[in-house]
């Protein structure tokens, strides 16, 4: 088929709703309105079947870098393909592309984190993480240290492991999540949660329930603690300071792995490589996918501690792998992605100026009349909507009004997602001041045209 689409967009809706199921979608809602068709993307624009040009304010889902329309990459993939398109890494068998990424990882994150395991993207990635730490426990003769410590609100992926692992409600109300062994403890979210406590000490208390849940587990059964630096698709979640610090004092003390969930926070989405430097973490396993191709291909993998893959090799053959581990093109494409971002210094300009630039005018926006915080990590924010700002109050119908301004952010040319009562962004890295100020203007614009339609419709009130 042509690259070229001559259908058109009613076609393309059709024929989408005839035989595309997708995911995380309201099937019935959706063939009532028509599939948006995205039909081309450049830089931090996307223009659909239409012809509207828009800018997507979330970078596909949080993973689209160094922007679209990089024919370097493209380039990379075609001459890849040509050599050798694919050939996997069982059984004793490698390829340049995996061996070149894998110490290409090596060189780029923190501390020891030198051993990396392959994957297609987050969710299996996740999966591996799994098994990985209860092999781990089972070569060091301690097979009963199976459980998993997680976070509620916390994502981890969507298969039946990685969704166990993380903490969403919905997604384990189908299929009969979680699986056994995975527990989860409450979120740091100091805005909807803290009560009357500082952030400091909220921090502290919701790190302190880790410490809580391995007592009342035991800690001779605990094997791991998982989560994100900053929940992305939770809604922006951004820790206070001294959360961090003090998950990491207990999973040190109390003999538990820690995994840093990366795959939204690394190659630069924070202002720094990972997450994990941002918060001076110090994990045993960092779980990446995303931003390591930016999106150009779909690949993932788990980085160990040398210590850690140390355990593994001694613990006799790992029996797990996917067909797609370290696909020869996937990891080519990360490998010049990566070289990209560092080549054209892309993760400094993001702590240094673009950055910086974004939050002053994100911060802007926590004079709307309906935002009751606007907070930011490096290239990520979230808007908390509220009918009562002084209380921080939640909406009577939880994410109607968000779904609202996310319908006029659509509307106006902006992808700014909504996480219930939370209007999300996650742009390209390489978004200009220019097209940050225009971002704003329109989230400004479509915040005005939410909340007038919630009032319009009796929406704009608190429980």
């Amino acid at each position: 088929m042509s690259l070229d689409n001559h259908l058109t967009t009613q076609e393309l809706r059709a024929l989408d709703a005839a035989h595309h199921i997708h995911p995380f979608s309201d099937t019935a809602e959706m063939r009532a309105k028509g599939a948006r068709v995205i039909t081309r993307a450049d830089g931090v624009w996307l223009q659909d079947s239409e012809g509207n040009r828009i800018l997507d304010g979330m970078a596909g889902l949080w993973c689209v870098n160094i922007g679209y329309g990089r024919r370097e990459l493209a380039d990379v993939a075609y001459r890849q393909m040509q050599q050798l398109p694919f050939y996997n890494t069982f059984f004793m068998t490698t390829h340049p592309p995996a061996v070149e990424l894998s110490a290409k990882l090596a060189e780029i994150a923190p501390g020891d984190k030198n051993r990396v395991f392959f994957a297609s993207g987050g969710s299996d990635a996740n999966d591996t993480n799994i098994r990985l730490v209860r092999h781990y426990w089972a070569a060091l003769g301690k097979p009963d240290k199976s459980v998993i410590i997680s976070r509620k609100n916390g994502y981890h992926g969507s298969s039946v492991g990685s969704a166990s692992l993380g903490g969403m409600a919905p997604m384990h109300a189908q299929g009969g999540l979680p699986i056994p062994d995975i527990t989860h403890i409450d979120q740091p979210h100091w805005w909807a949660e803290g009560g009357d406590l500082s952030p400091e000490e909220f921090g502290l208390a919701r790190a302190r329930q880790l410490e809580e849940a391995i007592d009342r587990i035991g800690e001779h059964r605990v094997a791991a603690f998982i989560a994100e630096p900053v929940q992305g698709a939770g809604g922006v979640i951004i820790p206070p300071e001294t959360y961090w610090p003090e998950i990491s004092r207990i999973c040190r003390e109390r003999e538990i792995l820690l995994i840093a969930d990366e795959v939204i926070t690394g190659f630069g989405r924070t202002g720094r490589w990972f997450g994990s430097e941002t918060y001076d973490i110090d994990p045993d396993i960092m779980t990446i996918a995303k931003g390591m191709s930016s999106g150009y291909q779909p690949i993932g993998g788990s980085i160990l501690r040398e210590s850690v893959a140390q355990v593994i090799e001694e613990g006799g053959e790992f029996n797990h792998g996917y067909t797609y581990s370290s696909h020869p093109v996937a990891a080519a494409v990360a490998l010049e992605n990566i070289r990209i971002l560092q080549e054209e210094k892309i993760v400094e300009q993001v702590a240094e100026d673009t950055a910086p630039y974004l939050a002053a005018k994100w911060h802007m926006l926590a004079d709307h009349p309906m935002v009751g915080q606007a907070r930011i990590c490096g290239m990520m924010g979230a808007l908390e909507l509220t009918p009562d700002v002084a209380a921080r109050a939640p909406f009577a119908n939880t994410g109607t009004v968000g779904l609202m301004t996310r319908e006029r952010c659509f509307a106006n040319g902006l992808v700014m997602r909504h996480v219930g009562d939370k209007m999300i962004i996650s742009p390209p890295l390489t978004i200009s001041h220019t097209e940050i100020d225009r971002l704003v203007e329109l989230a400004w614009q479509s915040l005005d045209e939410g909340m007038a339609q919630a009032k319009a419709e009796g929406a704009f009130r608190t429980p």
